[in-house]
């Protein structure tokens, strides 16, 4: 799992790092996409879907040099969320800074 720590039982702590570890693999099996988008809708919240958009559009504004600020007020996102965001992307070996650069042309390095 990321990097965060757990306060988990040591065995509900091996559970969850199982699952996540069968999630990825679920994850990474799906090549279509009108399953990928069933398994979204069966899997996760329309609110959490809300969530997960907005954190790439934060992401690629982010990326595009869109001034924090102005992603708030735009996105009525938290200055706190908008941070971490940033200091992903400042990790040039981090895979959002990758992904993104791969995915845009301009490749604009923050």
């Amino acid at each position: 799992m990321s990097a965060t720590k757990t306060t988990m039982a040591p065995d509900r702590e091996k559970e969850a790092k199982e699952a996540f570890e069968d999630i990825i693999s679920v994850f990474c099996s799906i090549d279509d996409e009108s399953e990928m988008k069933a398994l979204f809708d069966d899997l996760f919240t329309s609110s959490e879907v809300k969530d997960m958009i907005n954190r790439w559009l934060l992401m690629t504004d982010l990326y595009k040099g869109k001034p924090q600020r102005e992603i708030a007020e735009e996105r009525k996102l938290s200055l706190c969320k908008i941070t971490r965001g940033s200091k992903m992307l400042k990790k040039e070996d981090g895979f959002m800074h990758r992904l993104l650069s791969s995915r845009y042309d301009d490749h604009i390095h923050i």
